[in-house]
């Protein structure tokens, strides 16, 4: 028999775990803090890798649903030097195995999928006890951080991200700063608006790269937009001198906040790109929005934990690292194998969970390996040609 399962979070790993214990039969409740699925912004774009957040899609029955969200053309790539030289243009021509999709279509047709009650919104989980046997008690805190409900869980799963409420049970790592930030941009009909950025970012994705200096990554998206991340590595003191009043800080990836002043922000983030092309800057300068801070955090590499029963953790909560294209895409793997574990072991979770992290560390540890290496990548006096021999067109400097 299945214990109730509790699922901390409706993100992508969550929902896909959510969605492929429904395919299989067995029932599930996700606990979302935030208060519905428009409640936030849900991010840009993803590209779905085949072997991970596209075999995670198959299992969860999703495929067709997933294909009528691709964004054609979108797997285009440049790689661009400072003064918008072309270094790299790469065309799209459907061939990829990486088609880009919306994050917030990817989520809402997983939340389409599954059956109406699945998700309880509004349900911030404010401590989680121990009760033996494998089964936990959450409590879940109103507004005021006053206790407003308690569920007992036979089987809980954090998939609550950076800072996750549940990995103190298992862990007692915590994820600390990795030295680089993003700060993100958008420019909206940029064709019209904005055609010398629009120009510069072509028809996928762009990086402009200067050796040893901060760099830029921008994303076309729906509608002639352009999503931007300012990828600077300055220590997290650095960024304090720009939030001003309002400002924040000891948020995760996949979190941001404002600057207090958003106009002081954006000309000393623009200062780092000083000389650089016109049409470059600009994505920064002439940004529609507010400027938002996303400081980058990470957990150890090769992090792991003892089995303990009735637990375990999927995606940013099991193994947040450095950003490399593959968070989204594992997290959905994670909890598409856990559902898939559990429904092999009907009768023993404890084998499940055993097997799916036994299979979960070391895929995690070689992303996490290469979200270093691309982290320091971005850092390195050679970036441009270190780039270019990832994308396979020149050979790795020795």
């Amino acid at each position: 028999m299945t214990p109730d399962i509790a699922i901390i979070g409706a993100g992508l790993g969550g929902l896909t775990l959510a969605r492929v214990l429904h395919v299989h039969g067995i029932p599930a409740t996700v606990y979302e803090a935030e208060a519905s699925p428009d409640a936030r912004s849900q991010g840009g774009m993803l590209d779905i890798h085949e072997d991970t957040g596209q075999a995670a899609l198959a299992a969860a029955g999703l495929t067709e649903e997933f294909r009528a969200l691709v964004l054609d053309g979108r797997q285009a790539i440049r790689v661009l030097d400072r003064d918008a030289r072309v270094l790299l243009d790469r065309s799209d021509d459907g061939t990829g195995g990486r088609p880009e999709a919306q994050r917030g279509e990817l989520r809402q047709m997983l939340l389409d999928a599954l059956p109406e009650g699945t998700v309880r919104w509004g349900h911030k989980v404010g401590g989680v006890r121990a009760l033996g046997d494998g089964r936990h008690e959450l409590t879940f805190v109103d507004g005021s951080g006053a206790a407003a409900a308690t569920v007992v869980a036979g089987l809980l799963v954090g998939a609550d991200g950076a800072w996750s409420k549940v990995r103190p049970l298992l862990s007692g790592a915590v994820p600390e700063y990795c030295g680089m930030s993003f700060v993100e941009t958008y420019l909206y009909d940029a064709d019209t608006r904005h055609p010398a950025a629009a120009r510069a970012v072509g028809g996928g994705s762009m990086f402009a790269i200067e050796p040893g200096q901060a760099q830029l990554g921008a994303h076309r998206e729906k509608g002639g937009t352009l999503h931007t991340y300012v990828m600077l590595s300055r220590p997290r003191e650095w960024f304090d001198g720009v939030n001003g009043p309002g400002g924040a800080a000891g948020v995760g990836v996949g979190v941001g906040f404002g600057f207090g002043d958003a106009g002081a922000a954006v000309a000393r983030i623009a200062a780092e790109f000083e000389g650089w092309a016109p049409e470059l800057t600009a994505l920064i300068t002439d940004s529609d929005t507010a400027p938002v801070l996303r400081p980058l955090h990470a957990l150890p590499t090769g992090h792991r934990w003892e089995r303990v029963p009735g637990v375990t953790l999927v995606g940013d909560a099991a193994h947040l690292t450095i950003p490399n294209g593959e968070g989204a895409n594992l997290a959905m793997l994670d909890g598409a194998e856990l559902a898939l574990a559990l429904a092999a072991h009907p009768g023993d979770v404890e084998a499940a969970l055993a097997g799916y992290e036994r299979e979960m560390f070391p895929r995690a540890a070689r992303s996490a390996t290469e979200g270093e290496r691309f982290g320091e990548l971005l850092q390195s006096e050679d970036a441009p040609r270190r780039l270019l021999a990832i994308l396979g067109e020149t050979e790795e400097p020795a």
